[in-house]
């Protein structure tokens, strides 16, 4: 997918099928500039070869809620990386190998993880939590599967579509947080990376959940407001 100076890759992040695209992609498309869905703490914590520490002084910065979910999240990524042998934003961490190989410049585009965990903890709802845990034991005990795909394989736009019209119907201030929001951020950091590189190739490595939104919020232009006095 390609847009002006811009070139989209949608991932999985513990898909094999990614972690080939990415390569196979800067070879192809040779870009001036790799722009990335990572902020510069979860670089930091996805290069880092040290084991991953629990600081509890990270329930004052994010909230009680947002600092469960973020290891509830790692640890259910850890999960599924270990059922397809592939860890957790190793796509991600490809890419970054190979810009610093090739001497290519690195854009983080995300949204300060602190951030988005803060407004978790205070979005969230119970009758969310109450859905997580009643979806969390169907998981647990149902051999029936609403939705089903590979997991080593980037799931295509319609099982896309399914997974994240029940995300906000079932969860809609998380879905707004974690995807909404986020997209908003990617897109505004995007468009500024655009104006300051317009000479360059930009290609842009995002869960490929977040493509659609971002591109579309990339498109629409930028509103501004003059007024005169007197």
């Amino acid at each position: 997918m390609k847009y002006k100076n811009l070139v989209f890759l949608g991932t999985s992040h513990i898909a094999r099928q990614s972690l080939g695209e990415v390569k196979k992609l800067i070879k192809e498309e040779k870009p001036g500039i790799i722009a990335l869905e990572l902020d510069k703490k979860r670089l930091h914590a996805l290069m880092s070869k040290a084991p991953r520490k629990i600081d509890i002084r990270s329930i004052r910065q994010i909230g009680l809620k947002g600092f469960l979910f973020s290891l509830f999240g790692a640890w259910a990524e850890r999960k599924l990386g270990k059922l397809v042998g592939v860890a957790p934003g190793s796509e991600m961490k490809q890419a970054v190998k190979i810009a610093q190989k090739e001497n290519i410049k690195i854009a983080l585009i995300d949204q300060d993880i602190e951030i988005t965990l803060k407004r978790l903890s205070k979005s969230i709802t119970w009758k969310e939590k109450f859905n997580f845990l009643t979806d969390l034991l169907k998981a647990l005990f149902s051999r029936k599967k609403e939705v089903e795909f590979d997991l080593n394989t980037v799931p295509d736009k319609n099982i896309i579509r399914r997974l994240t019209g029940k995300l906000k119907e079932r969860y809609p201030n998380f879905y707004r947080v974690i995807i909404e929001e986020r997209n908003v951020a990617i897109a505004n950091n995007i468009k500024n990376l655009m104006n300051s590189s317009n000479d360059k190739k930009i290609l842009v490595i995002l869960g490929a959940g977040h493509i659609d939104e971002v591109l579309e919020l990339v498109k629409r232009p930028r509103i501004s407001f003059s007024f005169s006095v007197g």
